[in-house]
C-alpha cells in the first residue's frame, strides 16, 4: 500500500485526500495533516462582520468525515518537508510518504505597508471577521469616512469588492449612510480587472455600481501607510477614515518557507507544471493557493496578483489525486493549466449579486459573461449550502 500525505485540509487538501482514497481505496493510505480540525467555507466570511453568518454556520469538524471515508486525520502543524528523505516533520512526529500533496493555503503579508496590521481590518480569517464585526458595532456610534480596498500585490480583489457593497448596504440599514463618505482603493488598472484581465462589460457595470451607491474610487494606487485616522496612498493622496478594511497580499506559509530543500518561488509558492507536479521533486504535488500561478498579463504601475479562489482550488485537488494514481499506473498525466480552469464565481453585492462565468479563468476565452442579479443574492446562498452539504458528506467527486 502506498502512502500519500496531504498538508492542509480546506478546499484543495480535503478534495485531494477524499478523491485519492475514493478512487483506489484498497491500495492507498492517505494521511491528511492540518493544524485546524475545522473545514471553513471561506467565501462566506464576508457576511460574518454584519451578523448575517456566524463562524459555526460556515464550518464543521472534518476529522470524522475523513475517517469515515478512510482518510487518516492528524491534528498537527507541519513544520517542514525533507524531500530527499520523503518525510514531513510535524508537531506530532514525522510522517514518511510516497507522494506529498501541499495544499496549505496562504499566509497574509500584513507588513506590505506600514500600519496595515495595526489600523486596518482584514476579513479573510474567522478571527479577523469577528474583530471586524466588533469594530463596526463601535463605528455605528461614531460614523465617518470609510476606506475599503486592496493593497499593492494583493490578489483577492473579489472578496474586497463584496465587502464594499455589503458595508454600503449595512450603512443604509443602520441609517447612517449619509454620514459616511465611502471610498474604494485598488491597485487594479481598472475597475473589475479582478486579477484576470477583466470580463466583458465588467468595468462598465462596476462604474455604474459605484455611481449608483455613491462610492468614490481610486484605481492604480497602492498603500503607503495606514494611520489611525486614514490611509496614505502611493499617489500622495491622504484619505481620512474612521474604519478601514484592506486585503493584503498572500505569501507562502511557514511550512513551505522553512523547507529549505523544497524549491519555491520568491513568495513561497510551489513551482509546478500543468499537471501540478513539482518541477523538480516528482513525488511532490501542489494544489490550491500553494500553487505558483504565472499571470498572462502585465499589471500597471502598481503591482497586483491573480485570484486563487475556492473553485480552482477544488479543481486542482481533483487533478492532483487523479495524477498520483496515473503515475502509479504508468499512464499519461492529466494537464489542466490554472488559466484554463473555467471561471465560475458569484460575487455578492449586498443582497444583490453578479454571476461571473467564463470557459477559461485567463484569456484567451471563447465564452465570458457577467450577469447582474439586482433582486437578491440567492445564487451565492445556494452555492454556499451546496458546497457545505457536499463537503460535509465527503462527496468530493461532485462539481
Amino acid at each position: 500500500m502506498r502512502t500519500t500525505v496531504v498538508i492542509g485540509g480546506n478546499f484543495a487538501g480535503i478534495t485531494a485526500a477524499l478523491e485519492l482514497k475514493r478512487k483506489d481505496p484498497k491500495n492507498q493510505r492517505v494521511i491528511l495533516i492540518d493544524k485546524s480540525p475545522l473545514f471553513l467555507f471561506i467565501p462566506s466570511l464576508i457576511w460574518v462582520p454584519f451578523g448575517r453568518r456566524d463562524i459555526k454556520d460556515i464550518s464543521f469538524r472534518k476529522d470524522k468525515i475523513l475517517e469515515k471515508k478512510g482518510v487518516e486525520f492528524v491534528h498537527a502543524e507541519a513544520i517542514k518537508v525533507l524531500p530527499e528523505d520523503n518525510k514531513v516533520e510535524t508537531t506530532k512526529g514525522d510522517f514518511e510518504y510516497n507522494d506529498l500533496v501541499i495544499a496549505t493555503g496562504p499566509k497574509v503579508k500584513y507588513d506590505v505597508a506600514k500600519g496595515v496590521k495595526d489600523y486596518a481590518y482584514y476579513i479573510g480569517t474567522p478571527d479577523g471577521a469577528m474583530k471586524t464585526r466588533k469594530a463596526l458595532n463601535a463605528f455605528k456610534e461614531n460614523p465617518g469616512p470609510v476606506v475599503i480596498g486592496a493593497t499593492q500585490n494583493a490578489g483577492c480583489m473579489g472578496a474586497a469588492y463584496e465587502f464594499l457593497f455589503n458595508i454600503e448596504k449595512w450603512l443604509r440599514e443602520q441609517k447612517i449612510r449619509k454620514k459616511v463618505d465611502l471610498y474604494w482603493i485598488t491597485p487594479e488598472t481598472y475597475l473589475g480587472h479582478f486579477g484576470i484581465d477583466g470580463m466583458p462589460m465588467g468595468n462598465t457595470m462596476l462604474k455604474t455600481f459605484m455611481k449608483m451607491f455613491n462610492i468614490h474610487y481610486r484605481t492604480e494606487v497602492g498603500v503607503e501607510e495606514v494611520k489611525s485616522n486614514g490611509v496614505l496612498l502611493s499617489s500622495g493622496e491622504f484619505i481620512e477614515s474612521n474604519f478601514t478594511m484592506l486585503m493584503p497580499p498572500f505569501i507562502g506559509v511557514e511550512f513551505v518557507v522553512n523547507s529549505k530543500g523544497l524549491q519555491t518561488n520568491a513568495a513561497g509558492y510551489i513551482p509546478v507544471n500543468d499537471t501540478y507536479q513539482h518541477v523538480t521533486h516528482k513525488n511532490i504535488w501542489a494544489a490550491g493557493i500553494a500553487v505558483d500561478v504565472k499571470l498572462p498579463f502585465k499589471p500597471g504601475k502598481v503591482p497586483f496578483s491573480g485570484p486563487k479562489t475556492g473553485y480552482p482550488s477544488d479543481e486542482t485537488g481533483k487533478v492532483v489525486a487523479e495524477n498520483i494514481l496515473r503515475v502509479q499506473k504508468g499512464k499519461k498525466l492529466k494537464e489542466k493549466p490554472w488559466g484554463k480552469i473555467p471561471g465560475l464565481c458569484i460575487m455578492d453585492a449586498g443582497k444583490k449579486e453578479v454571476l461571473i462565468v467564463s470557459n477559461h479563468l485567463f484569456k484567451p476565452r471563447t465564452f465570458a459573461i457577467m450577469i447582474p442579479n439586482v433582486i437578491y443574492d440567492f445564487g451565492k446562498i445556494l452555492f454556499e449550502k451546496y458546497f457545505l452539504w457536499k463537503t460535509r458528506n465527503g462527496l468530493s467527486y461532485l462539481p
